[in-house]
């Protein structure tokens, strides 16, 4: 037997999870870290959480599955999106902690960005808004307010990575400095039509290009783990960001098809193939994944708070103890009443991209309690999704999509959510057997350069469907619990 060693990083936790050669999990473990909020819009983690993490699942993975490290013939690494890193070359100490994709901090530098008409060659470069969510602007403020940081960077001395490089480089003693093209597509620093890191946009932010890694394929040698971290040297052959590796998980390998994934943000993607589609509905043109050199295209809408809001509910307002009593409180919610969160926490992302936006809550009354928060919980997932299905569809609408829905993530596994989901958007949504998606979609592309699991065709052949969820919704309270929905954000975005 051989096996394939998936690394999922991820904004609440790390995972890890050990395929056979047959693509079936046979160890897995997770665990979560600690999140900061120093400010208001801050949020932060600690790196070295994201690496001991790392280690400690990896390590954990490979005992449950009752395994040599010497029969694992590669590693896969997927990640969250965004989130930058900047550490010392030699040392490999960071600076400051990791500013995480959710961060807001740079709202007033990506205003500025815009008012001085940037934002037109920014999105012709990189596919991208300007906004915080993307790593530019955070990279900018960690030079810019770290003492003595633009000064080492200048001298070489500083490195620049999104979670996946940050990983690469610690897992290869530090011989490797490389990011994917789906990680390099999310920095708002690379040219994706010209396949490289952008000097104008690295110049009018002020970023030395010699902190930046090489861009190889998802599928690539990134070098091999120091030997004394598993006692093997493992290849590392497969690095995606999350939402593409779910894409990939997903075997949407086709243009047309669509899955959304639904983690602590919600994340749609469309392949576009060759074509990277320029969006009239603020929506995102992005790589998918890119193979033997050729990039795949993707519209991509993104949702900051998904899985996030019920972590609020469990979290800040303590009035359930665990996600999953979400579904049966819902059912228990009273059916007269129409309370929607709309859960701008960090701002709202696509089609809108109001950093300044806050979360708010309408329709209460004296009635309203616990179910009807949880209910209003899960169905802003409903109605965010259908936002940006509205919005690919019309930018799209020439070629046309798939009427199916591919979804994964944590809250899929919700059947009142994804029910809801099907009824509000009014088309199937396919729930797949396997679940684990995101840490599939890296595993199969180490595995598959590797020569240990099959090529893209047989690998979509084999996806399979756990259950389809078709809507029973009448069209008329479609459209009116969709125009309350839409009542609600125009509020939200006037306060």
């Amino acid at each position: 037997m051989t096996y394939i060693l998936a690394i999922d990083q991820g904004t609440t936790s790390t995972r890890a999870i050990l395929f056979d050669e047959k693509m079936i999990p046979v160890g897995t473990k997770q665990i979560e870290f600690k999140q900061y909020f120093p400010k208001s819009g801050w949020v932060e983690h600690d790196p070295q959480d994201l690496w001991s993490t790392t280690l400690e699942t990896c390590g954990s993975a490979i005992k449950s599955a009752g395994i040599k490290s010497s029969e694992i013939t590669a590693i896969g690494i997927t990640n969250q999106r965004e989130t930058v890193i900047v550490w010392d070359k030699i040392t490999g100490k960071p600076i400051y902690n990791a500013i995480v994709w959710q961060d807001r901090r740079t709202s007033d530098l990506c205003e500025v960005l815009r008012d001085k008409g940037h934002e037109v060659m920014i999105t012709e470069r990189t596919g991208l808004l300007i906004d915080p969510y993307f790593s530019s602007t955070k990279l900018k403020w960690i030079l810019d307010n770290i003492k003595g940081a633009r000064d080492r960077a200048l001298k070489g001395d500083l490195l620049f990575g999104t979670v996946d490089s940050f990983l690469i480089w610690k897992l290869t003693g530090g011989v490797v400095h490389a990011t994917d093209a789906t990680n390099a597509a999310r920095t708002m620093l690379y040219d994706i039509r010209k396949g490289r890191w952008s000097k104008t946009i690295c110049d009018l932010l002020d970023i030395p290009m010699q902190m930046l890694p090489q861009v190889k394929d998802c599928a690539d040698d990134f070098g091999e783990t120091s030997a004394d971290l598993f006692n093997a040297s493992i290849p590392i052959c497969g690095v995606a960001g999350d939402q593409q590796a779910a894409t990939i998980g997903q075997a949407c390998f086709q243009p047309g098809m669509m899955k959304s994934t639904y983690g602590t943000g919600c994340f749609a993607l469309l392949n576009t193939g060759e074509t990277p589609v320029v969006s009239q509905n603020r929506l995102l043109t992005t790589i998918a994944y890119q193979l033997n050199g050729k990039p795949t295209y993707a519209l991509e809408g993104s949702i900051f708070v998904a899985g996030a809001v019920v972590q609020w509910l469990r979290d800040s307002l303590k009035i359930i103890d665990e996600a999953a009593q979400t579904q049966s409180l819902a059912q228990k919610a009273d059916p007269h009443q129409n309370v929607i969160i709309v859960p701008a926490f960090v701002g709202l992302g696509a089609p809108y991209w109001n950093a300044k936006c806050r979360g708010a809550i309408f329709g209460l009354t004296r009635g309203s309690g616990v179910p009807e928060m949880a209910k209003a919980s899960l169905e802003s997932v409903g109605y965010q999704t259908r936002d940006l299905l509205e919005a690919m569809s019309a930018d799209w609408e020439v070629i046309g999509m798939e009427s199916i829905l591919r979804v994964d993530g944590g809250m899929s596994s919700s059947d009142w959510a994804m029910q809801f989901l099907s009824d509000i958007i009014g088309a199937p949504v396919d729930r797949p057997a396997m679940l684990e998606t995101t840490a599939l979609g890296v595993a199969w592309l180490a595995g598959m350069h590797k020569g240990v699991y099959p090529d893209q065709e047989e690998f979509a052949a084999q996806w399979s469907q756990e259950i389809q969820f078709t809507p029973n919704m009448s069209e008329d309270q479609r459209q009116s619990k969709y125009l309350v929905w839409k009542k609600a954000v125009h509020a939200a975005l006037s306060v």
